[in-house]
């Protein structure tokens, strides 16, 4: 069994690289990460005392009288954690639940005011409170975690007063919080208050210590966000996922989110921010950045001047990137590159659906809604076709229309296993997918499947058919005298049904991949390998697909 410190590295090394250079950006843009101020919460937070299971984590949470959620502003994945949380209190609470906001000046409680009793849309509330021009962050979360805790009853109110931009005045924006926060006792006997503020402000000298002295009896309990050093020491913990942990009896700490994914939020923001005007974010650099981070990871040197274990300036076959451009653009871009309308409909889904979309014909990756999940398997793709030297080749037939049809499916099986690899190196938190899964797939109604795809039910039960047979052929081979008639059918599937069997099966082997790797079944270098593989002139990809599994899995018999 690997040790908690060989664990972390192996789920941290990818993250690590790129985040590095994240880092550095934001401490040249933003000086103030220096300030005491914040490392008081910085340093605060070294170490916790244990593991939190989900039971254990809502009956603290039930139990406060007040909670104090930290708020990462840039980090939309923090909001949305809030609005969820609160939804649930809501939910499943005796006593009322009221929510008091870092976002909304006091000052300006009668404008929410309005907005709650339905007197004002949107965009008037926005506009009112000064949303862009006193805090600047994403307007889209902060307006789903109110429109959604509305929606359950839950009363805003606004906390917070100027000035903003000063650090040498944030105590007082504390002590008026606090008050704040009393007023909200006093209003509300019976409530349980929700406070949500930056994490900053939640170090245990700012504002925990000024409730703890004007509110002596009342429970509080932090709940902080994705704290690094909390996060990098759960890497090494010897489970799959560690969703939250206690950090001390009045503290908790959850995980959402990666560190590499905050800083990226932010640097987007500072990148926003200094081109104020410009219609369109700049995700060129997070992308970059990622394909980068996960090159470094690979050993791969990016400036190589030759081919055969590096790919051939691989600086120089960076993908062109394409941020929420128009839909007309997108579709002018992909008439003059990619023929067939099956693959330009296949795209235009894959954008709709995960918001990104690496297009090897174009060399380019177009994002319309950053996911920083489905931006690092785009980036992972972009790598693996870099690396077998297939940039840029013409998309036809779903990308491998010269080959035949069982290598055309396992072929796309290998693109989507590494893709998927390559975005958990990068970003750990992604669920795995597993045959197990495969299983709740067949409890979909007929009415669902055929509302969301484009095959019939029957034509759906007979793809969870075919993957279930061959995740056990997979494993037993031998126990057949020939390949069953049902995977030789499934490999030529077409249309939609081909992409959701290849992109099925390559998740689970993805995600067999990285589980190997993290228990040292596999090494990196076997991973890296993986990335230079050709199929032209070599190993038929059905029987590279098979080498794969057996690797794994005769590893994973060794080490049991």
């Amino acid at each position: 069994m690997a040790s908690a410190s060989t664990l972390r590295w192996r789920r941290s090394a990818a993250q690590l690289h790129a985040l590095a250079q994240v880092e550095r950006e934001i401490r040249a843009t933003d000086p103030n990460s220096r300030r005491k101020y914040l490392r008081d919460f910085s340093e605060a937070f070294r170490n916790y005392q244990a593991v939190l299971n989900r039971e254990q984590l809502e009956g603290m949470l039930q139990g406060a009288g007040i909670l104090l959620i930290g708020d990462y502003h840039a980090l939309p994945a923090s909001q949305k954690y809030a609005g969820e949380l609160i939804a649930q209190l809501a939910t499943s609470n005796k006593r009322p639940v009221v929510l008091g906001l870092e976002t909304i000046f006091a000052r300006d409680q009668h404008i929410v005011d309005e907005w709650m009793r339905g007197e004002i849309e949107e965009d008037e509330l926005r506009e009112r409170i000064r949303f862009d021009l006193d805090w600047g962050y994403q307007w889209a979360p902060f307006y789903e975690l109110l429109a959604d805790v509305r929606s359950h009853g839950v009363l805003i109110y606004g906390l917070d007063c100027r000035p903003r931009d000063d650090l040498r005045k944030i105590a007082a924006r504390d002590r008026h919080a606090a008050d704040k926060i009393c007023e909200l006792r006093l209003r509300h006997p019976e409530a349980q208050i929700v406070v949500l503020f930056g994490e900053s402000h939640l170090a245990p000298n700012h504002i925990p210590e000024l409730l703890q002295k004007l509110l002596p009896g009342e429970r509080v309990l932090t709940v902080l966000q994705n704290v690094d050093s909390l996060y990098w020491k759960a890497a090494g913990e010897r489970r799959e996922r560690v969703e939250a942990v206690r950090v001390r009896e009045e503290v908790v700490c959850v995980f959402n989110s990666t560190p590499l994914e905050k800083y990226e939020s932010y640097r987007l923001c500072l990148d926003r921010w200094s081109r104020e005007g410009s219609a369109a974010p700049d995700f060129g650099p997070t992308v970059y950045n990622l394909i980068e981070g996960l090159a470094r990871f690979l050993n791969i040197n990016a400036c190589s001047s030759h081919n055969g274990r590096q790919p051939k300036f691989l600086v120089d076959q960076l993908p062109e990137v394409y941020c929420r451009s128009s839909d007309e653009l997108l579709r002018k871009l992909l008439q003059r590159r990619i023929a067939a309308e099956p693959d330009r409909k296949a795209i235009r889904a894959r954008l709709a659906e995960q918001g990104s979309a690496y297009l090897p014909a174009m060399n380019s990756i177009y994002v319309t809604d950053f996911q920083m999940v489905h931006v690092a398997e785009e980036a992972a793709s972009f790598l693996h076709h870099a690396c077998r030297g297939s940039v840029s080749k013409p998309l036809n037939g779903n990308g491998n229309g010269q080959l035949e049809p069982e290598d055309r499916f396992y072929t796309r099986v290998l693109e989507h296993a590494l893709a998927y690899l390559g975005s958990r190196v990068l970003y750990p938190a992604r669920p795995p997918v597993r045959e197990a899964d495969l299983y709740a797939l067949y409890s979909h109604s007929q009415a669902e499947i055929e509302s969301c795809h484009a095959y019939t039910y029957a034509e759906f039960m007979r793809m969870m058919d075919f993957l279930v047979l061959h995740k056990d052929y997979e494993g037993s081979t031998r126990r057949y005298v020939a390949t069953p008639a049902l995977i030789e059918e499934g490999v030529h599937f077409t249309g939609e049904r081909f992409d959701f069997a290849t992109r099925q099966l390559g998740h689970m082997l993805g995600t067999e991949l990285y589980d190997a790797y993290v228990a040292g079944r596999v090494s990196k270098r076997f991973l890296r390998s993986l990335f230079f593989h050709k199929e032209e002139g070599g190993e038929p990809a059905r029987d590279f697909y098979f080498a794969i599994v057996r690797r794994t899995r005769r590893s994973r018999k060794r080490s049991a």
